[in-house]
């Protein structure tokens, strides 16, 4: 570790983000073999970083938080080559082999794609969980080119992503969302059926068939969800729950019998993120083909603004801390 300092935030016990999370200051990182430093212009937030912070996926202390950035590289680790000191990149960071991550003014890389010229630092650094997130689940949905894919929760990132990307896959997309991207997304030409208490039937009035696929992106982090919602989802399919994929009800999915990638992990043999799409879907974003939604940027050091609308649930887009 360099002598120098830099400003992070990260936590040193588990408990709730507002009590465990602290701004300090820490050691600027070294980079170890295969990764990169940089200086960090822009880190988005995921309620990932919260279920860090909670003990999901445990791990040494202290950890840091903010897990996809863009920034301009200032280290290169042994063996890295194709990049050099003063590009610009965007990427996920490794929060798991050093004791900051993100939110810091310095971070590392251990997968990274260039940002390509017309895509700012704020809307690169949107871009890595979400569409890694929504393309691998998306790959374990199993749409096909032609058949139509119904995303619950499209107002959610992963969920707007996973849209997008089916509609360039040549699927036929129907969605479920609020109100805060429904015309969003009806411009982009998909049916959209707002949530609640007669779902079924609204969904069932967008389409003459049912949809071939269901993809659930619907949040269940803000409150407790019951398994209904994916019952619905089960009946929309008439009754096939191995045609429901959720990429956020577990709980639920063990109850209503849907699907949630576990067993496509299975029979990958093991476990594999999709960052091999990153600099796509960076390079369709740049030319307006693809977005991830920025609703607010913050200062660092005003982060625990960031952090209460993020745990509010009024995010509606992406948060950015911008160093």
């Amino acid at each position: 570790m360099s002598a120098e300092k830099m400003r992070t935030i990260r936590f040193h016990e588990y408990g709730e983000p507002a009590d465990v999370l602290r701004f300090e200051e820490a050691p600027i990182p070294t980079p170890n073999a295969g990764h990169i430093a940089v200086r960090v212009l822009a880190c988005a937030l995921n309620p990932a970083d919260w279920a860090l912070c909670r003990g999901f996926s445990a791990r040494k202390l202290p950890c840091g938080t903010g897990l996809d950035v863009s920034g301009v590289v200032t280290a290169l680790g042994e063996g890295v080559t194709g990049i050099s000191v003063g590009d610009a990149v965007y990427g996920p960071v490794d929060f798991t082999n050093y004791p900051t991550a993100g939110a810091s003014d310095y971070a590392i890389l251990y997968h990274w794609a260039r940002i390509p010229r017309g895509l700012s630092h704020v809307y690169a650094a949107a871009l890595p969980m979400v569409v890694e997130t929504a393309a691998r689940y998306l790959s374990w949905a199993g749409v096909k080119e032609g058949q139509t894919i119904l995303v619950n929760g499209a107002g959610t990132m992963v969920g707007f992503a996973a849209v997008q990307m089916a509609l360039l896959q040549g699927a036929k997309v129907i969605a479920t969302a609020g109100v805060t991207f429904s015309d969003r997304l009806r411009s982009m030409g998909v049916p959209v059926a707002a949530h609640g208490d007669g779902m079924v039937e609204r969904v069932r009035a967008l389409v003459y068939e049912a949809p071939d696929v269901v993809l659930d992106t619907a949040p269940v982090n803000l409150q407790a969800r019951s398994a209904s919602t994916l019952f619905e989802l089960v009946e929309i399919v008439g009754g096939d729950a191995s045609r429901v994929i959720t990429a956020t009800d577990v709980e639920g999915a063990s109850k209503a019998g849907v699907r949630t990638g576990a067993e496509n992990i299975k029979a990958e043999g093991g476990f594999k993120l999709r960052w091999d799409v990153l600099e796509a879907y960076g390079k369709l974003a740049a030319v307006g083909c693809f977005s991830v939604p920025v609703a607010q940027t913050y200062d660092l050091a005003n982060w625990r603004k960031a952090l209460d609308v993020s745990l509010a649930g009024r995010a509606r887009g992406k948060l950015v801390l911008v160093p």
